[in-house]
């Protein structure tokens, strides 16, 4: 066997290769008396008809035979022989394959495209520039958590003597037939809380639900808009029956030190309570200027760092991003079947760019911490265990044995701690400055569409008008 390896680009090498004539020779008569043994030709007992025959009346089966015994074989001999790690299946290109000739006469010559890892160097990791940026914590969302607070701690206090009106809460069980099937299985609620005027609360629920009193009963009809929310509801009309069980207005606790020590969370007064929601949010902004540090500071080492990436992972990760958002909109109801193909071609492409990123993040990161010589003890990984233990309220030994049935879940704890502590070193070595907030998300989408305001006064039009329809 003779190879010569070609680099293509970084990540795909090209093995030429050239099967010598002796492996076919022997792999052809071996093949060529497997056929003899079994093969059935007339005017010949079973086993003893000549071998030519059998040649030539199975000549392309035994061809084919031929070449898969010899070829992955000899391919893997290359690949090893030139130290090679592939990361997907390699494919072959057999030179003049319909010409082909195993009978061991003359060298079977293919090349072999083989997808591997690119050499990184060392990244250029140190002295990365990011702004860490707290959002302020608006004036009054410390009264507005106490509000909603205040809110879900009111009780429900039965009305007496008027019918229901806007902002009560009417419990009622619900009974409701689809127009275009009446035959069909109802739609069925019991104690369902209607709170009359809340936003969420379907229009026509609070226009017939205002006035009614306990025991009363009540039908009416609701129609909804072909882009309701639920899908099984949109563009159907349903005839509703309803039996009001009870209607009740909230009673909201009155806003003091006692109020405040009854919640059983440690307050000794309403000032107190204040004071520790602030310092809450001031800790939650603060974290969350660090995880936008972290997120920023690897977006620059992709950014600074420029290599091809293996496709073979960047198909992976995307079918990996692709799966998991059909199994969210599984479970927001939306059936799959009657997901326009368009719309998944447009998310697949969306999915493939943040997979480059991804895959391109997580090679740089492994380099990273190769250069910082990170490495996990088990007892960090014992000490994840426990913390996953908690979060689940079970046993570490239980979600070890879940990990362990998992097959790999272990090592995928290792290497989550890993990154993590690569993306530590990262921004470790960062150069870090305070700065003034400034929404960056915000920022970058006026900027966005701002753009178009560029062009001459006759072509901008057009773009502001796709813009208008396509938020109505």
């Amino acid at each position: 066997m003779k190879s010569e390896v070609k680099e293509i680009s970084p990540t795909q090498k090209e093995i030429h290769l050239e099967i010598d004539a002796e492996a076919l020779k022997d792999a052809y008569g071996r093949v060529s008396q497997k056929y003899a043994k079994r093969a059935n030709v007339p005017g010949f007992r079973k086993g003893y008809a000549p071998l030519d025959v059998i040649r030539l009346r199975f000549k392309e089966e035994i061809k084919s035979d031929v070449l898969q015994e010899v070829i992955p074989r000899q391919v893997t001999k290359a690949i090893e022989e030139h130290e090679l790690h592939p990361l997907a299946e390699p494919h072959l290109h057999l030179e003049d394959a319909e010409n082909a000739v195993v009978n061991g006469s003359k060298p079977l010559n293919l090349h072999v495209h083989v997808e591997v890892m690119p050499e990184i160097t060392e990244p250029k990791y140190k002295g990365i520039e990011v702004v860490r940026r707290i959002k302020p914590v608006p004036d009054g969302e410390v009264d507005d958590l106490i509000a909603a607070r205040l809110q879900r701690e009111a009780a429900l206090i039965p009305v007496e003597g008027r019918a229901s009106e806007m902002g009560d809460t009417v419990i009622v069980d619900l009974e409701g037939r689809f127009d275009d099937a009446p035959d069909a299985d109802p739609i069925t609620a019991e104690d369902l809380e209607v709170v009359l005027g809340d936003e969420v609360i379907e229009k026509s629920f609070t226009e017939n639900l205002v006035g009614v009193k306990e025991d009363e009963e009540k039908e009416f009809t609701v129609s909804y808009p072909e882009g309701f929310t639920t899908e099984q509801l949109a563009g159907k009309t349903v005839h509703y029956k309803a039996k009001v069980k009870s209607v009740g207005t909230p009673e909201v606790p009155e806003l003091n030190d006692e109020w405040a020590k009854s919640l059983d969370e440690g307050y000794g007064s309403l000032k107190e309570l204040r004071e520790r929601l602030g310092a809450d949010l001031q800790k939650y902004a603060e974290a969350d200027a660090d995880a936008r540090v972290r997120n920023n500071a690897i977006a620059k080492l992709i950014e600074d760092n420029s290599f091809e990436v293996p496709n073979s992972l960047i198909e992976n990760q995307a079918r990996n991003l692709l799966n998991n958002f059909a199994e969210d909109l599984q479970q927001r109801g939306v059936d799959l079947n009657k997901v326009d193909e368009n719309f998944v071609r447009m998310a697949y492409g969306n999915m493939r760019t943040q997979a480059e990123r991804d895959v391109r993040g997580a090679m740089l990161l492994d380099r990273v911490a190769k250069a910082e010589k990170v490495e996990i003890s088990d007892a960090e990984v014992d000490e994840e265990i426990a913390k996953m233990a908690e979060h689940y309220r079970t046993t570490p030994e239980e979600i070890r044995d879940s990990l362990t049935k998992q097959g790999g879940g272990l090592d995928t704890i290792r290497n989550n701690l890993k990154t993590r502590k690569s993306i530590e070193a990262v921004i470790q070595h960062a150069t870090i400055t305070d700065g003034e907030w400034i929404d960056e998300e915000a920022a970058a989408a006026v900027s966005t569409e701002e753009k178009p305001k560029k062009a001459k006064k006759p072509a901008a039009k057009k773009p502001a008008g796709k813009k208008k329809a396509a938020g109505d």
